[in-house]
Formats: C-alpha cells, sequence, structure tokens
C-alpha cells in the first residue's frame, strides 16, 4: 500500500528562499516581536506564528544567481546594521565605466549614465547573500525547509490554500519506486510566491485567476555568467564595467558586464533580451563571444573558470507586473516583476516586496482575515513606496529598444531627462512573438555566428553545466513537459529550425536522427537543465513546460 500524502499547517508560508521570501520571513518576524513588545504584559499579543520559507534547491543559495551589483537600500531598511551582522559582500564598488564594443575596439563612454553609476553599491553573491540571510531568519525562530520544491496550488476555488511539493522515488516512465513518497501538501493561511521569473505555482494561477489581464505581456532576458579564478594582484576589486555593443546584433536586447569580486576573482556575464528575431541567437555564445572580444580577453588571460550559471530576467518593467494580490496569497520578487531594466538591479526591489508582503500579511494578522480585499493593500503600499517611483521612472525603458540599440540608447537618455518620457508605451507583443520564420531570410537560411570554443578562454555548453554543479536523479519523470514533440520534428524543425537547440544555455534539447521514422526527432536531456526557465519562455510554440523536478535536483551555485 502506497504511503499517505503527509499535510503540514503553517500560519504562513513564503515559498522561494532568495531576496523576496527571506526578506518577508524577517521582516514579518521582527513586526510580531515589536508589537508584541509594544502591547507589554496586559495588552494584546500575537501567538507565536509558525512562519515557513521553503526552497527547491538542496540548500539556500544553490540556485541563486544575479549579476551581482546590490543596491543597499533595501537591505538596509530591512536590518539597519546588515554589514555589522556580517552580510557577506565582495566589495564597495570601488569604479565603474561603460563600454560601447565592436569586434575588435572598445569606446569608453566619457561619463557613466547616472542610472549604470554605482557608487555606494556592493558587488555580492546572490547566494552567498541569501545563505546569510536564512540564517538570520532561523534565529528569529523561521523554519526554512531546502529540498522542497512547490510543484501545484492548493486551491478552494479562488482561494489559495497553500501548494503540493514534487513527489519524490518516481522512476522516468511514471511509476513508483521502492523509496517512493508523496510530496507533502503545505497548508498556510497565507502564501507568498516569491519563486522567481516564471515560478511554476505563479504561471499556474496566472491562468487561473487570470492576474496579468490587463497588463503587457512579460518580456524576458536570459543572463550567462561565469566566475573566474585570476593570478593575484589581476583583479580590481569592486570594479564594475558594462558592455553594450559586440556580439549582440544591433536589434538585439542585452549587454555584458565584467564585475571584480573578492579573492582575485571576475565576475563575468552576457544578457541576451528573449525577444530576439534570428532563432539562431545562442545566449551561452554571446558569452563566449564576449570573452574573445581583446578588452575582455585581456581581463582573463592567465585565469580559470570555476562557475557557471544562466537565469532568466523578467524585464517587463512596471506595465508587466501582475495583479500581485489574491485570496490567500501575494506574489513577491521575480515572480512579480520587481526589477529595474536600466539599472540592471533586482535584489533591493526583490527585499522591498517581501517587506511590503510583510507589512500585507501582518495587517491580516491582525484582522484575521487574508482575502482578496485585505491582501489589496499590498499594491497600495507599493504605489506608495519608493520602489514604485523607481520602476514608474523607467517605465517605457524596455519599449525603447524595440527599434534597435541607438533608437533604445537615445530613448533612454530621453528617460533619463524627463522621469521616464513623455506618456506610456506599452508592450503588445510577448518576446517569442517577435522571432523570425526561416522563410523570412534569404534562400530561408537566418544568420549563424561562427564559434569554436577553445577550452581555455571558451567553452560548450556542457562544460559550463559540469562547472554550475548540476545534479538531477536520471530516473525521475521528465521535468520538462513538450505537449506535442510532432510539433517539433515538423513544424518547428521546418518554421524555425528547432530553436530550442540555440537558445537552452545548457545544451538539454537536441534534434537525433531516428533511424526508423528517418527523421530528426526531440531528444530531452534533462539532467543537464540549469532551471533558467529559458526554453519555457522562449519557444515559438509555448508548448514547453518547465515544471519542478524532485527536490534539491538543479544546479550547485557557487559564488554566484
Amino acid at each position: 500500500m502506497p504511503p499517505e500524502r503527509e499535510s503540514l499547517e503553517f500560519d504562513v508560508l513564503f515559498v522561494g528562499a532568495g531576496p523576496a521570501g527571506l526578506a518577508g520571513s524577517i521582516h514579518l518576524a521582527n513586526l510580531v516581536a515589536a508589537h508584541n513588545s509594544a502591547a507589554g504584559d496586559g495588552g494584546r499579543k500575537i501567538p507565536e506564528l509558525n512562519i515557513a520559507v521553503i526552497e527547491k534547491a538542496a540548500e539556500v543559495g544553490a540556485h541563486g544567481i544575479s549579476g551581482g551589483v546590490m543596491d543597499p537600500r533595501g537591505m538596509a531598511e530591512l536590518m539597519p546594521d546588515w554589514r555589522a551582522q556580517g552580510c557577506p559582500v565582495e566589495s564597495e564598488v570601488t569604479g565603474d565605466d561603460v563600454m560601447f564594443l565592436t569586434a575588435g575596439a572598445a569606446l569608453k563612454f566619457p561619463i557613466v549614465p547616472p542610472p549604470l553609476q554605482n557608487h555606494g553599491n556592493f558587488v555580492v553573491s546572490l547566494g552567498n547573500v541569501t545563505r546569510w540571510m536564512a540564517e538570520q531568519a532561523e534565529k528569529r525562530g523561521i523554519n526554512v525547509f531546502p529540498g522542497f520544491p512547490a510543484q501545484k496550488p492548493l486551491l478552494d476555488g479562488n482561494k489559495l490554500l497553500g501548494v503540493r511539493c514534487a513527489d519524490t522515488g518516481m522512476g522516468r516512465n511514471g511509476e513508483p519506486k521502492g523509496q517512493y513518497q508523496p510530496g507533502p501538501d503545505l497548508l498556510s493561511k497565507v502564501t507568498a510566491l516569491c519563486e522567481g521569473p516564471r515560478g511554476t505555482i505563479t504561471k499556474i494561477l496566472d491562468k487561473q485567476l487570470g492576474l496579468s489581464q490587463g497588463c503587457d505581456p512579460q518580456v524576458y532576458a536570459t543572463g550567462v555568467k561565469e566566475v573566474w579564478e585570476m593570478p593575484a594582484g589581476r583583479v580590481r576589486k569592486g570594479y564594475v564595467m558594462h558592455t553594450m555593443g559586440y556580439p549582440l546584433p544591433s536589434d538585439t536586447f542585452g549587454g555584458g558586464f565584467v564585475y571584480g569580486m573578492d579573492g582575485d576573482r571576475w565576475s563575468v556575464g552576457m544578457v541576451t533580451g528573449l525577444d530576439y528575431s534570428n532563432p539562431n541567437t545562442n545566449p551561452h555564445q554571446m558569452l563566449q563571444l564576449m570573452k574573445t572580444h581583446p578588452t575582455v580577453k585581456a581581463m582573463l588571460e592567465g585565469g580559470k573558470m570555476v562557475s557557471y550559471g544562466a537565469k532568466a530576467i523578467p524585464e517587463g518593467g512596471l506595465f508587466a507586473m501582475p495583479r500581485m494580490y489574491f485570496d490567500g496569497g501575494l506574489l513577491c520578487g521575480d515572480s512579480g516583476s520587481w526589477l529595474n531594466g536600466m539599472r540592471l538591479k533586482g535584489i533591493h526591489l526583490g527585499i522591498k516586496s517581501g517587506m511590503l508582503a510583510a507589512e500585507t500579511i501582518f495587517e491580516g494578522i491582525l484582522k484575521g482575515d487574508f482575502s482578496a480585499a485585505t491582501l489589496s493593500s499590498y499594491d497600495r503600499r507599493f504605489k506608495g513606496s519608493w520602489a514604485h517611483s523607481e520602476l514608474y521612472g523607467v517605465r517605457n525603458f524596455h519599449q525603447g529598444f524595440r527599434n534597435g540599440l541607438f533608437a533604445g540608447l537615445a530613448n533612454s537618455g530621453l528617460q533619463m531627462f524627463t522621469g521616464g518620457g513623455f506618456g506610456d508605451q506599452h508592450n503588445s507583443t510577448p518576446g517569442h512573438a517577435h522571432m523570425k520564420r526561416l522563410r523570412d531570410y534569404p534562400a530561408g537560411r537566418a544568420p549563424v555566428q561562427e564559434f569554436k570554443p577553445d577550452g581555455v578562454l571558451t567553452f560548450d555548453r556542457l562544460t559550463d553545466v559540469f562547472s554550475s554543479g548540476t545534479t538531477h536523479e536520471e530516473d525521475q519523470p521528465c521535468h520538462l513537459v513538450v505537449l506535442d514533440t510532432e510539433v517539433c520534428a515538423t513544424k518547428c524543425r521546418e518554421e524555425y529550425g528547432n530553436p530550442c537547440q540555440n537558445f537552452c544555455p545548457a545544451q538539454v534539447y537536441e534534434m537525433e536522427e531516428n533511424p526508423v521514422r528517418h527523421r530528426l526527432e526531440l531528444k530531452i536531456n534533462a539532467s543537464n537543465c540549469v532551471h533558467c526557465k529559458t526554453c519555457d519562455i522562449m519557444d515559438p510554440y509555448q508548448i514547453i513546460d518547465w515544471t519542478t523536478p524532485e527536490g534539491g535536483g538543479g544546479p550547485d551555485y557557487k559564488n554566484l
């Protein structure tokens, strides 16, 4: 007889141990402690709450990755003595440059544009910061549970009751193995979804509750990043360099970065907008090509790549933010599109979102009510905060690049001097819809950037995946669900040339010869997956559904 599914009950549940979820739990615990202290012996105190934060990674921080320059505003609000408490930072920013790259030259901007000025900010590893935040949460009596991947929402009509976690011990054929264990149901009076971009539960609720109705379609980018160890004295700690231009074509949004970390390490990465037109665009290859530029190559020569990762980034801005409250739940951080694309920063906004969610939940605790009517005050708090002011000022940023890099730069300059530009520019098209079909190109062939990795400066995707520490239980159902593989073998191959082989930064998708049917068919190397969600976002037919694998599976990021 199979084991019964366990149910665990909490007062408050945060799904995702990133900056938003951990900040929310910490702030909520602080609010309750301050309330009870002020109430004194005779006042109305709040009984001890059972607050939990769950995380799909094997340990907190293992799936944490960011460009890595943190505006400290959010952290300072959450914990004014954050540095004295030991928050790990690589360095305060010591200088910054912006470079425009061509294939062989670099033009330094004479003045760093204000949104990219980083004086007073800090180079960090997001994974290390969230590990420290989890320790701060546990000191406050909060339960932090890694290895608990939320797989589906538990609903009573349109009211969120909690989440169900993924089963363990299922074979690839969907049959229980000897160690089968049903994933527990985690029930809560209120649940804050802090899953990161394109979150599993958020995506399901978005469809069922219409959270994005009336909003611009979300537009994403994929960030691909490596950490390099260098000989002593070769890294200018705290130095921040942003690049634009090469190797991205002028009609593709994005840019590169190199940040100086502690311990003679460079953080080097590339962001590629997932609203590109060329189906052969390869975000991983863009990073490799960027490293061959003379300016970047000189910085990395003599070093060793030691860590790799990738993630999707929500770039849609204010107009793509969904409704972030509903019966029994809230959306926070990247799940709610709290990111400033112009500044390339979201950590401080994620923290602020968690804090505002905590204040809203605290109001619900005092009222004994977590209905949508009560939780709607989250929206009011957001609109009255500096977070809304910041995002309103860049509300037209990504839309300005619809006509290419140079039009986007001109639009960005206008926005800087006018507080967001004139009027509101809306985006009506999701990113994947910008991809051109092969027939739109001369002779039916989209341009390809030739590239062969040398294994020293540049690498293939499998080498980088090895450096990400990615592992999955091999004998489990594939967590990358392709709804119609016949489309891959026929329609997608004819119309787009199977772009999944290009846009995945982990070489999960391959077209392999079927000797019986004499055609190429899709092979999914799910064990390579670094959980970036690019496939779920950029597939032109929207038939790839990224779901959570067994708990603890995925990358094991170090210093990313």
